[in-house]
């Protein structure tokens, strides 16, 4: 009896650490494990993973061992059972053990097991290999048996991941919520969201370009550029529209060093190179990879008709992921983003201000499907011109033109509402 009793508790032991197991090892945390495994070189992490691909056989020899465990140890005590009580030892084996399963071997184990998912697949995975590996022939006859019972209703069992993968890393970075890795956060869904915006998006509109006419004189060329923040210039030939071609200001201060001054021997034309003309519709991981490839930083957006719509840089792409970057040269022009804080939820913004700017900067949500800038939002909500002094409510935030050029809005008063005031001044800017 006694020998029976250990067994029976042996055996409800094992059920629980199947249990356990198949719950910990299913819900671990595979981006977890595949670190573990590549940075902190883990063996166990690599068995963990290898458990993985084969999730079916898995699955099976877990339900395996705890459906076993659980039938012998309810067979054993019933014989014990009806050993001392007669027939009224069954009611009380299913009565007893019902309990112990329910219980010990089942809630409490799971219980565990999901809350250290992680932890706790590391420790059980090699014991769980070797019962993998001694169940491996039954698994196989059973996974033959479950392949046979789908195919009258013509279920796969292939795991369809089609497009699994992004969706995956997307929800993963959503989850997580520690507020001291905000700006990663930010940084990673910006990086998942390079493929859905458009060098049109974020480029440096042809409105607000620095251009050059190639045919000014130098010394006049040396005057417009003398305190310029940019490095590269587009010229133009005839009217701005009209690109010909790009100089860096590094290359033209050089060639008429190198000449002592002589302007008559310094062209453009020799200096300049090629403009590289891209479509407005390019999307920033497309361009980016471009970069890379022709080892360039500036290139010309135009549209389908090849009119110019303005340029983007490098630069440009990299603040999509990173937010602005101001360098010595960019102090004098801060103000260049065109926001002027009035109260705590109060501020005066330039028409031009890309949606995305203000929703990164203070973790607004101003819809930006349909328009790019703050004023093309305000042209597409109202489905007019609004004049200066007119106020609007859309959300949370309540517009007013501030002031008008013809038909241009060019100074907008944004004020958020109360939890949109909390959300940014919980937002880093």
């Amino acid at each position: 009896m006694i020998i029976s009793a250990i067994a029976v508790l042996f055996l409800l032991f094992l059920s629980a650490f199947f249990s356990g197991s198949e719950t910990a090892l299913t819900g671990a945390s595979q981006a977890f494990i595949t670190d573990q495994e590549k940075n902190g070189k883990n063996p166990r992490a690599r068995l963990v993973n290898r458990l993985f691909k084969h999730r079916d056989n898995l699955i099976i020899t877990t339900l395996l061992g705890s459906n076993l465990s659980n039938t012998l140890a309810t067979s054993l005590s019933t014989g014990v059972l009806i050993g001392l009580f007669g027939n009224e030892g069954v009611a009380y084996a299913t009565i007893i053990m019902t309990f112990l399963v329910l219980i010990y071997t089942d809630m409490l184990p799971k219980s565990y097991a999901v809350r250290h998912a992680n932890t706790m697949a590391l420790i059980v995975a090699p014991w769980v290999n070797i019962f993998v590996k001694i169940f491996a022939p039954v698994v196989w006859i059973l996974q033959k048996i479950v392949q046979l019972t789908f195919r009258p209703f013509g279920i796969k069992q292939q795991e369809d991941t089609k497009g699994d993968g992004l969706a995956e890393v997307r929800g993963a970075i959503y989850m997580y919520n520690d507020k001291e890795g905000r700006q990663e956060q930010e940084m990673l869904k910006s990086i998942l969201d390079l493929t859905d915006i458009t060098v049109y998006d974020v480029m440096n509109h042809r409105k607000n370009l620095f251009s050059l006419d190639i045919d000014l004189p130098m010394e006049d060329v040396l005057k417009k550029i003398e305190n310029c923040p940019f490095s590269r210039i587009p010229l133009y030939k005839e009217k701005p529209e009209n690109i010909v071609g790009v100089i860096r200001v590094k290359t033209l201060f050089k060639a008429v060093i190198d000449n002592h001054g002589d302007f008559s021997k310094v062209k453009l034309e020799d200096l300049m190179t090629k403009p590289w003309f891209i479509p407005d519709n390019t999307s920033l991981k497309q361009q980016l990879q471009w970069f890379r490839a022709r080892r360039e930083h500036f290139a010309i957006v135009v549209d389908e008709y090849g009119v110019l719509q303005g340029i983007v840089t490098l630069e440009d792409i990299l603040e999509e992921i990173v937010g602005d970057i101001n360098d010595e040269s960019d102090i004098s022009n801060l103000d260049i983003m065109g926001i002027r804080k009035l109260s705590e939820n109060s501020y005066i913004v330039d028409g031009q201000v890309p949606i995305r700017d203000l929703n990164r900067k203070y973790g607004w949500h101003i819809e930006d499907d349909n328009a790019v800038t703050i004023a093309g939002y305000l042209l597409d909500m109202t489905r007019s011109i609004p004049q200066a002094g007119q106020k609007f409510i859309f959300g949370d935030f309540q517009f007013e033109v501030i002031k008008r050029d013809k038909n241009q809005l060019s100074q907008i008063k944004i004020t958020c509402h109360e939890n949109q005031a909390e959300d940014t001044q919980s937002t880093p800017a």
